[in-house]
């Protein structure tokens, strides 16, 4: 859990491929971020350390340009939230609902049958 202040203004940053940075800019994001596996890293990371962000989306292929460290820290952050977006034609391994829940929520979703 990230020990940071409150500061963060509600401000949602979108970090990754042309398509999800096209994306998010249509939805009306002005801090969407096109960046390749080479610059990804130093952009999310000022994105984080700002302080200016409740949200940080980042792409699932920008996301490959990051160390294990910096991802670490990024998924145990609540403030800012950092959230990994599959791309459309990705066949890498999503997260559940019921884990991002676990990890963003601290509760265990259970289904009832």
């Amino acid at each position: 859990m990230s020990g940071r202040t409150a500061t963060q203004s509600g401000k949602i940053a979108v970090v990754g491929e042309r398509e999800l940075v096209l994306g998010y800019r249509l939805l009306g994001v002005q801090d969407a971020f096109q960046a390749g596996k080479d610059d990804v890293q130093k952009i999310v990371m000022d994105l984080f350390n700002s302080n200016e962000y409740a949200l940080i989306i980042v792409g699932n292929q920008a996301r490959a340009g990051l160390s294990a460290s910096v991802k670490e820290k990024l998924e145990s952050s609540i403030t800012p939230l950092v959230v990994f977006m599959p791309s459309l034609d990705s066949q890498a391994h999503e997260e559940s609902l019921s884990i991002l829940a676990r990890r963003v929520l601290g509760v265990d979703l259970k289904v009832s049958a």
